[in-house]
């Protein structure tokens, strides 16, 4: 089976000012985490802080949804961090 985002849920990690979501892969859930940079790469115009790292997760959701499927494939691993290079 494919890995998948049937849980819309995200949260902001300020320690790594990271935006965190989950996928999974039939029982199998993966965590994953965007930085802050990435997310830049996306939406230069964002505030760096808690709301603005949220708004730019959700409105580039789809191609962070699909990096975290190319990462996923090039290794199972508990964790991902997807940063500029993944984009």
């Amino acid at each position: 089976m494919a890995l998948h985002f049937p849980n819309r849920s995200r949260s902001y990690d300020s320690t790594r000012r990271t935006v965190r979501f989950w996928g999974h892969d039939n029982m199998r859930e993966a965590a994953f985490c965007v930085t802050a940079a990435a997310l830049k790469r996306f939406q230069p115009e964002m505030s760096a802080d808690e709301s603005g790292l949220l708004g730019a997760f959700d409105s580039n959701r789809d191609a962070i949804y699909a990096a975290a499927v190319k990462a996923y494939a090039r290794g199972r691993k508990d964790a991902y961090e997807l940063a500029i290079a993944d984009f």
